[in-house]
């Protein structure tokens, strides 16, 4: 029977894990996301479509340790210095969010059906969380996480996965089921809950820590991962043994490791099992959505998805704003944050157990959740625009003006400012040109006056004063400059000595033949400096770096000028260094070994 049974959910994997492959790849194409795609897949192989796969409740128990792998990496995050300096969105954006949200959606439940006051609850406060697994990845794939948006995001997706534990006691509190009503009463599981908390901490700080610094000292990587699995499961199970939230336990087990310096490496190791059970526990949502239910009342469905969209985004983006965020930032938060999210499911099925909704009911609202994560990509798509910060105006802004500067640097940028500043400060008077607005109106925070131009059109580097300046500098973004635009610029101001900062060798190649006193690329020298930094690291006797290092600019120069003579970018190469062409004294040493 057993053998069976292994054969059995070895058969149920091939389809389950090839649906999820395919759908994941589609939708994350698409730019809808991972979540989407295996409840998608779920969906399709699950009893009510293809019926591919069964057991979605068996599947779904041991997915759910998935939940708990978010959450311990979620506690993972939260060292105290950054829950104290984010203590404000945290605790009171993301309380007045959640309370704000859950009470006002579970209104509209209550008005548009005929749940009770306790039924309307547990449908509507599980429905103010978000989704972390579909969010998190956008701001990570669009690099806005550092960004005002992305903190405020952040720190109410944080407290929404703490308030988890909250809503699943209040689920309780509320259940008319028995079992439930016939166990201990509120105060003695809080009790419970600060012993068992207090209990997880002082085994953290004195099991857990010894017990991470043995495998550090032994060098047993691999053990690392089943030493943070035991970690969360071992939580989880004493939570569960007292009738508290596993969820709670895997949580606690985070923070006891926020600080201590394995934190980094077993979020290496637990990411790839949170990642997979995350997405089972996915794949089994969709295998158990009742389709018939939501064939039925199709229209329910949709509006209560565009009520909770609606209802989640017109107060979040209020409460942004009482909070002092900028409009356009209010409602960028308000639409990421608008849909429902994956632990609504977790908590549908604690209100089912508890017989306060009807298995029908679960199967709506989590469509109804499923569905409102659907249209975030395209809400976000769709209000680009309107969310987009306008451009700065370059309304007001001087034009360059003839002052009897020596110097004319083009591009104040992070490379132009260095070249500029130096000059400076050896009494060298400077001109500075740049096209962007906003860096103009920052460097005059600064005490420095950018002027506002192209600075490569001729006739603007005159306004400049560039007929009696000694040096044009060009020291611009991108791929720098052509020949024929600089022999142009040559023959107008031909007392002065120009150079420019190229990207890389391609853009040395362009400029054959330019009148040029020098081009400079724009790592080259950051290069040299880490190289050499990383030779004394090592040992290497100062001496050998400068020889090294002469003999690279040796035959740097001869390789450039062979690939500016031809054309070609893979002349030359002979000239490189390489494992079978070192320097003269590294070969010797090479004998030598």
């Amino acid at each position: 029977m057993e053998g069976h049974e292994g054969i059995s959910l070895l058969r149920d994997s091939v389809p389950l894990l090839g649906f999820a492959l395919i759908f994941v790849l589609i939708f994350r194409r698409l730019g809808l996301g991972a979540t989407l795609g295996y409840l998608v897949a779920g969906a399709l192989v699950g009893p009510q479509m293809l019926g591919l796969v069964g057991d979605a409740e068996g599947k779904m128990g041991i997915a759910e340790l998935g939940i708990s792998l978010l959450l311990f990496l979620v506690g993972l995050e939260l060292s105290p210095s950054r829950l104290w300096r984010m203590r404000h969105d945290i605790f009171g954006f993301g309380t007045l969010q959640v309370t704000l949200c859950g009470l006002a959606i579970a209104l509209v439940v209550a008005a548009t059906t005929n749940a009770t006051v306790a039924a309307a609850l547990a449908l509507g406060l599980p429905l103010a969380l978000s989704s972390t697994a579909q969010v998190l990845p956008m701001l990570q794939s669009a690099g806005r996480m550092r960004t005002p948006i992305g903190e405020r995001t952040f720190s109410t997706l944080l407290f929404q996965d703490l308030s988890i534990v909250p809503l699943i006691t209040i689920i309780a509190a509320l259940s008319r089921n028995p079992a439930d009503q016939g166990g201990p009463p509120g105060w003695l599981l809080g009790l419970y809950t600060v012993l068992a908390v207090a209990g997880l901490v002082l085994a953290g700080r004195f099991l857990l820590r010894p017990l991470f610094r043995l495998i550090g000292n032994l060098g047993e990587r691999e053990m690392f991962v089943f030493a943070g699995l035991f970690a969360v499961i071992a939580s989880a199970a004493v939570m569960e043994t007292l009738g508290l939230s596993t969820a709670l336990g895997a949580f606690i087990a985070g923070v006891m490791l926020a600080d201590s310096p394995y934190r980094h490496e077993l979020e290496a190791d637990v990411e790839p099992f949170r990642s997979i059970l995350l997405g089972l526990f996915f794949l089994a949502v969709g295998m158990a959505l009742d389709l018939h239910a939501i064939a039925e009342r199709p229209w329910f469905v949709v509006g209560m998805a565009l009520a909770l969209i609606a209802t989640k985004a017109a107060i979040i983006t209020l409460l942004a704003r009482l909070f002092r965020m900028p409009w356009r930032q209010a409602l960028a938060v308000g639409l990421l944050l608008s849909q429902g999210g994956e632990f609504g499911f977790v908590l549908f099925a604690q209100a089912q157990d508890a017989l306060l909704i009807l298995p029908e009911a679960a199967s709506l609202f989590g469509a109804i959740v499923t569905l409102s994560m659907a249209t975030t990509p395209f809400l976000m798509m769709f209000s680009q625009r309107l969310r987009a910060e306008p451009e700065p105006s370059a309304e007001g802004l001087e034009g360059p003006q003839q002052d009897g500067a020596n110097a004319i640097v083009v591009g104040y940028g992070r490379f132009g400012q260095t070249v500029a500043q130096m000059l400076i400060g050896q009494g060298i008077s400077v001109t500075l040109v740049d096209t962007d607005v906003e860096m103009i109106q920052t460097a005059g925070d600064f005490g420095m006056k950018v002027y506002y131009g192209d600075g490569t059109r001729l006739d603007l580097l005159r306004q400049a004063g560039a007929a009696d300046a000694e040096l044009i500098l060009f020291c611009q973004d991108g791929d720098g400059m052509d020949t024929e635009q600089l022999e142009a610029i040559h023959h107008a101001f031909p007392k002065a000595s120009i150079f420019v900062r190229a990207y890389d060798r391609r853009s040395i190649m362009r400029m054959k033949g330019a009148p040029i006193a020098g081009a400079v690329r724009e790592l080259m020298e950051s290069a040299v400096v880490m190289a050499r930094r990383a030779m004394q690291a090592v040992g290497v006797e100062v001496s050998e770096i400068d020889r090294t290092e002469a003999e690279y600019r040796r035959r740097d120069y001869e390789r450039l000028k062979v690939q500016r003579e031809t054309g070609d970018l893979r002349a030359g190469r002979d000239g490189m260094f390489t494992h079978a062409n070192p320097t003269t004294a590294a070969q010797s040493d090479l004998e030598r070994g």
